[in-house]
Formats: structure tokens, C-alpha cells, sequence
């Protein structure tokens, strides 16, 4: 045989192997490199030592506390703002409480009239439509209280089952609740002696039946949960696993919000529940095929109201000082976990500095777009993608919080926090030896007290509806 005759025909069939092979290659990383399903689960008033993650020792969590075993914590997270509708207003836009539009909860104006999202707020939701996402919010919106232009269906979502208002969202057992811009009656729901179906429990079903239909492309889930907000409720079976442990009892008063008589027991069976459910959810996501192609975010919205100093049980904080409507670590340094299997590394933690107003860039990175608008957040997927060394950082973060104990501002700058209440001296903090914030060290360092002071003074714009200043007392 003549080998010199048939070596162009042997290349040519090695060339067309060569080729098929990396077409099945190059097939593969478009499977894996296609964007990715977004899920954010936002739990409404958690702390940041509610999970076992984060040290949670009486509270079971096995789910979310997997969620972390198999992905990233993020141990320098923080919200929006220390109260709801601010926090999630910051969430959607990227912009933090100094340059966004709702920069307080609905009775916190200046006028006393509610400020909602805007038509001309550009929300994460109307980001990702333009990338090809299919987009759906199940739960607490509470940005659209004058049910306007506010309204999820008008913010870039595809899909809304949930609270346009907050109020509503006050109760487990509400009479109604909007599908779109429907309003529908839930029949046989009586919030005051709260019977009928727990919004819980229905939460999480249309979040597996948005799931359920949209999953053969790209989707953007926002559940916004809203345990374990007061009031405090559950069903009974739910707490039989905390009944017989021997904790004292934590009677509660129902008013307003009518509360189920122990406090302990229902609070963690609230948790408890939650955790089951995502669990659920993670579930669906592996029987349908899409867990490795599907980033899952946990966090909440700001700190804990539960475990106050008074009636400490869970030690909700952690080692911080504070809790809801504070701006010291306790009421905006959040629990969060990212989890996206063979993308982010499993056990992973970072103490990158991150924060609400990242996750808009973040979303819009993973779609492969930039954002529309001019935003305060910076993209962490290359820490999410162990890509370290491309990560931006923030030169500083800031937030300010008006409601009976404000005007507050602070700032975080590195490893340094500064907390100003109106009219008094700025105080700091280091939190790499002094994570409580118990040693203030303005006096000490005045050329740090005045670095910081600068950014608490030029990182705002003026708002009509929420200036600094001292307000009266609301019941919100």
C-alpha cells in the first residue's frame, strides 16, 4: 500500500474527528455558559444568627444551612436599609437609600403620603426582560402602596402573586391577595382569628408553579417570603418539634397582629418552615434538570425584630449590636448564602464587602448585559466564580434611615464603620477587632472620624419626601 496516496484522506479524517469533537465541546459550554435561572429568596426580618450557618443553635435549618455547605457565605453582606420597603426598593434599582426613590416605609414622608417605585425607576426585572428572562415576584412587594406605577406588573415583571402594600402583608391569613393586577378573595381567610390558608404554604406553591412553567428558559424568580415578620403564626403541626425541648414560654399579646400564644416555639417553627420549603423547592430544581444552570440566592431584609434585649432567646445577632431600625451592624448585616453547583465552589466563604444594591450589576453580568441606568452597585460574580482578582471593590458603603430614632447615616469603609445620629458627634468603629461596635474611636482617631464624615455628608441626594430631619412617631 502506497501510505503517501492516502495521508491527505487519513488527515482529512482525523481534521473532521478533531472537529466533531470539539463542536460536542463547544456544545457542552454553551449548555453550561448559557445564562442562568436566578432565583433570590428574601426572608423578611430574619437576623443574621437565625440559620445554623451563622451559628444558630436552636433553630433547625438543615436546608439553608446545605445551601452553604455546597456554596458561598458571604460573612460581610449587607441590606438596603434596617426597615422593608426601603431595603427592597434598594434591591430592585442598585441604588442605595441616598440616591433611590423610596427611602423609607410608607407613613415615613415628609408629607405623610406613601413613595413608591416610579415609572422611570429602572428595576432588575425590566434589566433581565431585556437579556430574554422570564420574570415572576411571589410574595412581599410592599413598593407600590398607592397601587400606581409601583406595581410589579409595571416594574418589569412578567408574573406578581403576592402584597402590592404592606399592611396587608402584616397577616398570614389575609382576605385577599393580588395575581397581577387582580385582586382576588381568599375565601374562608379571617386574618383576626386566622383561619383559612396560610400565605406561607401558598407562597411556596406558585413559586413551584412559576417554576414548573417557565424553566425550559431563562427565568428570574424574586420570593420574597414574609416570615418571620410579626405577626407570629403557624400551623400547630409545625411546631411540634419545638414543644417538648423545655424552653420557657414567651407569652404574646395579640393586638395589631395576632400573635399565637408562645412566641419561642412559633417563631422557630416559622423559620422551620421556611427552611422546608426552599428545601422543596431545591428539590424541584434537581428533578427538572436545571439546579446546575440555576443560581440561588438567601438572604433577608434587614435585621431581626423578634429577640430583643428584653427577651433574648435565639441570640438572633449573633455577636452584633442592634436589630431592625439600626444602622448598626445588627439591623443591616445580613445572613446570605449564594449557591450554584460546579460555578461556585462548595464551603466557600468570602468577607468580600457586598450589598443590596450589588445585585442589580450582579444579574445584569449573568445575562450578559450591562445596566440601563446609572447605579451605586458593583457585580460580584467573580468572587461567586472564585475569579478574585477581578473583583471591584467599593470605596465605601452607605445607608441612611429615617423613622423615631433618626435621622441616622452610616458608612462602611474597609474594615471602618461610622454611625451619625442627628445633632451628635459621629461615632466609629473598628470592626476587625470590634465586631459589637462597643469601642467608639472617634476621639481617638479624629483623621478617620473626618474621613468618614465626608462620605456620611456627599453621598445623597435631596429628596422632597425624605429629607434629615427629625419626624414624629408612626405606627409603622
Amino acid at each position: 500500500m502506497n501510505i503517501r496516496l492516502y495521508r491527505p484522506f487519513f488527515f482529512l479524517v482525523i481534521f473532521v474527528f478533531l472537529v466533531g469533537c470539539k463542536s460536542k465541546q463547544l456544545d457542552k459550554e454553551i449548555i453550561i455558559d448559557s445564562k442562568p435561572n436566578i432565583i433570590f429568596i428574601l426572608a423578611d426580618d430574619l437576623g443574621y444568627g437565625d440559620v445554623g450557618f451563622n451559628g444558630q443553635t436552636k433553630i433547625k435549618t438543615p436546608n439553608i444551612d446545605q445551601l452553604a455547605a455546597n456554596g458561598m457565605v458571604f460573612t460581610n453582606h449587607y441590606s438596603g436599609s434596617p426597615v422593608c420597603g426601603p431595603s427592597r426598593a434598594v434591591l430592585m434599582t442598585g441604588k442605595h437609600t441616598g440616591h433611590c426613590t423610596v427611602r423609607g416605609n410608607p407613613k415615613w414622608t415628609a408629607s405623610g403620603t406613601p413613595v413608591d417605585l416610579e415609572s422611570n425607576d429602572v428595576t432588575v426585572a425590566e434589566e433581565l426582560k431585556r437579556a430574554g428572562y422570564t420574570t415572576g415576584i411571589i410574595g412581599k412587594w410592599g413598593l407600590a402602596e398607592n397601587l400606581s406605577d409601583g406595581i410589579p406588573n409595571k416594574q418589569g415583571f412578567d408574573y406578581f402573586y403576592g402584597f402590592n402594600q404592606h399592611a396587608p402583608a402584616h397577616h398570614y391569613y389575609p382576605e385577599s391577595i393580588f395575581e397581577n393586577e387582580k385582586e382576588f378573595k381568599l375565601e374562608g381567610n379571617d386574618p383576626q382569628n386566622k383561619k383559612g390558608q396560610h400565605i406561607q404554604y401558598l407562597m411556596t406553591e406558585k413559586a413551584t408553579n412559576f417554576i414548573n412553567k417557565n424553566y425550559k428558559k431563562p427565568f428570574f424568580l424574586y420570593l420574597a417570603y414574609t416570615i418571620p415578620h410579626f405577626e407570629l403564626t403557624i400551623l400547630e403541626k409545625e411546631k411540634e418539634q419545638y414543644t417538648n425541648l423545655g424552653w420557657p414560654k414567651r407569652k404574646m399579646v395579640p393586638g395589631h397582629y395576632r400573635h399565637d400564644e408562645d412566641g419561642h416555639t412559633t417563631y422557630a417553627a416559622m423559620v422551620s418552615t421556611m427552611d422546608r420549603h426552599i428545601g422543596d423547592l431545591m428539590k424541584q430544581l434537581k428533578e427538572l434538570g436545571i439546579a446546575e444552570n440555576t443560581l440561588v440566592v438567601f438572604t433577608s431584609d434587614n435585621g431581626h425584630e423578634y429577640d430583643d434585649l428584653k427577651n433574648e432567646f435565639f441570640n438572633s445577632n449573633g455577636d452584633f449590636k442592634g436589630h431592625k431600625r439600626d444602622l448598626y451592624e445588627g439591623g443591616i448585616r445580613m445572613p446570605f448564602v449564594a449557591y450554584w453547583p460546579n460555578k461556585i465552589k462548595a464551603g466557600a466563604k468570602t468577607n468580600h464587602i457586598a450589598a443590596f444594591w450589588d445585585f442589580l450589576p450582579t444579574a445584569c453580568e449573568l445575562a450578559g448585559i450591562k445596566p440601563s441606568s446609572k447605579v451605586d452597585g458593583i457585580s460580584y460574580v467573580p468572587t461567586l466564580l472564585g475569579n478574585n482578582k477581578k473583583q471591584e471593590k467599593h470605596d465605601y458603603l452607605y445607608w441612611e434611615f429615617n423613622e423615631s430614632a433618626g435621622p441616622i447615616q452610616a458608612v462602611r469603609k474597609d474594615n471602618w464603620k461610622a454611625v451619625k445620629f442627628k445633632n451628635k458627634p459621629v461615632e466609629i468603629y473598628d470592626l476587625s477587632v470590634d465586631i459589637g461596635e462597643k469601642n467608639n474611636l472617634a476621639e481617638k482617631y479624629p483623621e478617620k472620624s473626618e474621613e468618614l464624615l465626608y462620605w456620611i455628608n456627599n453621598s445623597r441626594t435631596e429628596h422632597p419626601e425624605f429629607p434629615l430631619k427629625k419626624k414624629a412617631s408612626s405606627k409603622e
